[in-house]
């Protein structure tokens, strides 16, 4: 299923996209939550699916989606330098503050984002409020937590998986590498779209085989398999969830591959009027315009 938080006239919803249309669960039965997240750990996922029979279905041309967890519980963890060839381009690049450190990071590097950074599609990024006027783009494929836990082995990893959806790590370059770390530059407000949707797991067997690819203007700028992670899944869940409880609606994002703005000579920074659209299927499309 692909899980969607959706508006119209009638205010906020859940929903199951199909194609170009939406199934209203919430119209549906209106006793079951009515939040992508309340899903996430897996008790009441079969009651929503026997739901979907008499759901009316709403085009999707009528409908906002939002992003589909709006605001989540805890800030989105989030993986630095995790494809082989973003790592070197990002040590090669000068906005690498970590000195003398090596271009490919021999541990998972994590970072978060806040709950106030996320947009759904569609939603404008607010590049103008980066007074560095070094906005970037990070299309990365992120993982939603189903079954929660501390001390989660590679092993068991894939268990605690509930779904995928995708976010832009969008970044003000000048402000991360000035302050020597990550948090500030890539937490403006608005600075984390994310959707169209979260795919349940049972639709993706092999995560791996999964393609990424990110246009700006319709130019394509990021295409890698996620084969190509420095860092697994697995290992990512078992490194996270070493040092604090995982819990349900938790979310990965799992890095981004070469390709990004700062890659260029001169960097290639997002301006208003500018269109990022990141694609991972099956998870979809997530298109958001430059402000």
């Amino acid at each position: 299923m692909r899980l969607v938080t959706f508006a119209d006239g009638k205010g906020q919803r859940l929903g199951v996209l199909e194609g170009e249309e939406i199934a209203d669960v919430t119209a549906a039965a209106r006793d079951l939550p009515q939040a992508v997240a309340a899903y996430c750990g897996n008790d009441r996922l079969e009651e929503l699916r026997r739901a979907l029979g008499r759901a009316p279905r709403l085009r999707l041309a009528d409908v906002r989606l939002l992003a589909p967890i709006p605001r989540p519980a805890k800030n989105i963890f989030c993986v630095g330098k995790n494809y082989h060839e973003h790592a070197k381009e990002f040590h090669d690049s000068g906005f690498d503050a970590s000195a003398g450190a090596a271009a490919i990071p021999d541990l998972p590097i994590i970072f978060t984002k806040a709950a106030t950074t996320v947009i759904g599609p569609e939603a404008p990024i607010p590049g103008s409020s980066d007074p560095t006027q070094s906005v970037d783009y990070e299309g990365e494929l992120t993982v939603v937590i189903g079954k929660g836990g501390r001390g989660i082995r590679k092993a068991d990893a894939y268990a605690h998986v509930f779904g995928y959806t995708i976010i832009n790590d969008v970044t003000a370059r000048t402000l991360q590498h000035a302050h020597k770390q990550w948090f500030l530059g890539k937490n403006l407000d608005g600075f984390c779209p994310m959707g169209p949707c979260v795919v349940t797991a049972d639709e993706v067997p092999d995560v791996g085989g999964l393609r990424l690819e990110t246009r700006v203007n319709g130019e394509v700028r990021q295409s890698a398999a996620v084969s190509d992670l420095i860092f697994d899944i697995p290992t990512l869940i078992e490194t996270i969830s070493g040092v604090m409880t995982l819990e349900p609606g938790d979310l990965i994002a799992t890095g981004t591959p070469v390709g990004v703005g700062i890659g260029f000579k001169p960097p290639k920074y997002l301006k208003a009027g500018d269109t990022v659209s990141i694609t991972i299927e099956p998870i979809g499309t997530l298109t958001n315009p430059v402000a």
